[in-house]
């Protein structure tokens, strides 16, 4: 989307790009500030984010393009200033303008990464035990408790969506929402297969056991970004169970949604209202339609996600939790950057770990820039 150059280690912004760019933010500056437009939730929810994002690029140009022309008057004088009080004070300046460069060029990069308009949605979470039988039930409940923590300590909300519990503890799948600030953002990291080398608490013997557990992390869709016709929605009510057949309610509150057109099945059961398990099917269902509707367009980078996600597969993994070493190595990251203590990861310290995911993911998409 941005034309970024560096010559002769300085960073160049290409002249028509930054008009474009320009023109771009006051055409939309001008169709946001109409009634009709700003009345209709479906052009806002479009034309907001990129407006956010044009106005951060273009702020971020201006005081790049500012400090370098101070740098260079700074230099100027310096050269020709004959008064030495006076160069004193401009060599002490161009000394601190020098320093701050750096900072705003990295700065001005990130901004000139196209930001996802997705990644300031809330999110569903879904995970699901994968290889290793009842210690892979276990395990996603430990990273649905990692996830909880996690929330908690960036101030934002989860709420249970369904649950079904393994036979000895955790989940054989769980699906919850987190709303707060850039959820989405933060949380997509995770979506892969987490894979766990412990010794179980019902293994005697004390052997090494290796399980796997999926993750999948959605953008949380609203009526703006997905509209479902409801005679595509085949709805379903049935009587909610718990662990090993046992009811939890005499009435018909469980729902099963089947979206037609795709094939989609969602099913929520831990309310006692049946509407209010219908609201959340729901919800789970315009997100799963959303992540089909984003994955066509970004169809080959999906399709390894989906595949990893779907297999639940040892071999497929993007981190793995070693307790006897207590060592957690995210398989995407290099160097020392790629290990962390492993009883701090799993308390929900997340921050660090995440922040180098997405340094990662920039350094990467700005060298396609």
């Amino acid at each position: 989307m941005y034309v970024l150059a560096r010559l002769e280690g300085e960073v160049m912004i290409d002249a028509d790009k930054l008009r474009q760019l320009k023109a771009r933010h006051e055409e939309i500056s001008a169709q946001v500030a109409l009634p009709e437009v700003a009345s209709n939730p479906r052009q806002m929810a479009k034309l907001g984010p990129e407006l956010r994002e044009l106005s951060e690029v273009i702020e971020a140009v201006d005081r790049y393009q500012a400090m370098v022309r101070e740098r260079d008057e700074l230099r100027d004088l310096m050269r020709n200033e004959e008064d030495e009080e006076l160069v004193a004070l401009a060599r002490e300046e161009y000394g601190a303008v020098r320093a701050a460069l750096p900072g705003l060029e990295a700065h001005l990069r990130s901004r000139l990464i196209p930001r996802d308009p997705e990644d300031s949605k809330d999110a569903i979470v879904e995970i699901r035990a994968g290889a290793g039988g009842s210690e892979a039930a276990l395990f996603a409940g430990d990273l649905y408790r990692l996830y909880d923590r996690f929330a908690e300590r960036q101030g934002w909300k989860v709420a249970l969506m369904n649950t079904s519990e393994g036979a000895a503890g955790g989940f054989k799948e769980v699906i919850f929402s987190v709303s707060g600030h850039d959820v989405f953002g933060r949380l997509k990291y995770e979506s892969g297969v987490h894979r766990v080398q412990r010794v179980p608490e019902t293994e005697a013997s004390g052997r090494l056991h290796t399980s796997a557990a999926t993750v999948a992390v959605l953008p949380e869709a609203d009526q703006v970004d997905v509209t479902i016709a409801p005679q595509d929605v085949k709805v379903d009510v049935y009587r909610s169970s718990g662990p090993g057949g046992q009811s939890v309610n005499t009435t018909d509150s469980a729902v099963r949604l089947t979206h037609i057109p795709t094939g989609l099945v969602v099913t929520c059961q831990d309310e006692k209202s049946q509407h209010k398990n219908r609201d959340k099917a729901m919800r789970v269902l315009r997100s799963r339609l959303l992540r089909h509707k984003l994955s066509e367009a970004h169809a080959e980078r999906d399709a390894k996600r989906r595949l990893a996600v779907a297999s639940g597969d040892r071999s497929d993994k993007i981190r793995t939790y070693n307790f006897p070493q207590d060592r957690v190595t995210d398989h995407r990251l290099s160097g020392p950057a790629k290990n962390y203590p492993l009883r701090r990861i799993i308390d929900g310290e997340l921050r660090e770990l995440l922040q180098a995911l997405r340094t990662a993911d920039h350094a990467e998409r700005l060298a396609s820039i």
